[in-house]
């Protein structure tokens, strides 16, 4: 069972908020809850585990305890990675919300076969549904558009564009630079875009546990690369806390980001924060 290093404060906060328009709250690492106006809660990639001690430290709180959640209407992940599909952080919202899963298919397949969701926790199977690139759904008062990502890292990554009356928010999962993002840029008028940022580090290997030089995620240049080709308003860096060894400062963005017409705004947030669209 997950404890949190927080209590339910946080899940509180959430579920007694009243946005004006669109709340988004960063979970760390790269999780994120957005609310509407009209209650309509959606998770993103929400990881509450420790990582595999020593290969990946966790550096930040577990902000909350999964079966804390008792208002969500859906889940989202981007990828496959542990840290964006997770059962333990995942399914107790599931079954304690009746929420849906949404996910690509090798997402998925984490959670009905290695995983197991629906008989390890009070999952059923017509919970989980899966999503392509191209897809377009509703979820409450949410339009969600499911567009590529590049993570060479992941097998099937996808990301995803919330389109709502106060405003977009763009979420790339783990993406680095690609060349849809212009396409995108052009298609939505994107506020707020959530985009993966980190150093370069050693890493143990997965098989061999030696020390790796590693690159999961955006680096300064980058970052700014696919903030100006979606042509957002606001770039928000996240991932940047999460790994021992991966961490970085994402205020040194400030310098790359303001020599072009976009990202016209840093958010820089740490977890627990939120922002509004």
């Amino acid at each position: 069972m997950i404890q949190s290093d927080w209590g339910d404060w946080l899940v509180r906060e959430v579920e007694d908020a009243n946005p004006d328009g669109v709340a988004v709250w960063y979970l760390g690492c790269n999780g994120f809850v957005v609310k509407g106006t009209e209650g309509t809660t959606i998770y993103i990639d929400p990881y509450l585990g420790l990582g595999d001690p020593p290969r990946t430290v966790r550096m930040i709180p577990v902000p909350f305890d999964p079966t804390d959640v008792e208002d969500a209407d859906a889940v989202l992940a981007t990828h496959e990675h542990t840290d964006h599909v997770h059962g333990p952080s995942q399914a107790p919202i599931l079954a304690n919300t009746g929420a849906a899963f949404y996910a690509p298919d090798d997402s998925l397949a984490v959670a009905r076969d290695d995983e197991d969701w629906t008989d390890e926790w009070a999952v059923t199977d017509d919970q989980l549904s899966e999503v392509s690139e191209g897809d377009t759904f509703e979820i409450g008062e949410f339009t969600i558009h499911v567009e590529e990502a590049n993570d060479p890292d992941a097998t099937h990554p996808v990301s995803y564009v919330f389109e709502h009356d106060a405003g977009t928010f763009f979420h790339g999962g783990d993406t680095k630079p690609s060349g849809e993002f212009e396409r995108i840029g052009d298609e939505y008028d994107i506020d707020l875009a959530a985009l993966a940022f980190g150093t370069v580090g050693r890493i143990p290997d997965k098989q061999t546990r030696e020390p790796k030089r590693t690159r999961w995620y955006n680096d300064e240049n980058q970052i700014v690369e696919c903030a100006a080709a979606l042509q957002c308003d606001r770039l928000l860096p996240s991932h940047w806390d999460m790994w021992k060894g991966l961490t970085a400062d994402p205020t040194a963005l400030h310098h790359h980001a303001k020599g072009f017409d976009h990202p016209q705004r840093l958010e820089v947030v740490e977890i627990g924060d939120r922002v509004e669209l």
